[in-house]
């Protein structure tokens, strides 16, 4: 699966397009300008996507190699 159908995929199931994800990690504290925080590490990435939006672990993953620059949408 690329990078693009997994922010395709929770796009669907979280109406959050890249942009929105970011905001969303904003507004948990975990980004600053959907920039992941210096020590921040994946693992509070993937129980904050568990917890608030409902998604499995490679989906949140895709959420924290967004957040930490290595990927990019049309990845």
């Amino acid at each position: 699966m690329s990078f693009q159908a997994y922010l395709d995929t929770i796009q669907a199931k979280t109406g959050h397009d890249a942009d929105g994800l970011k905001r969303a990690a904003d507004a948990a504290n975990l980004s600053d300008g959907g920039v992941l925080k210096p020590g921040v590490k994946a693992g509070a990435v993937v129980e904050w996507a568990r917890a608030d939006l409902a998604l499995g672990h490679g989906h949140a993953m895709a959420i924290y190699a967004l957040l930490s620059g290595k990927k990019k949408p049309g990845d």
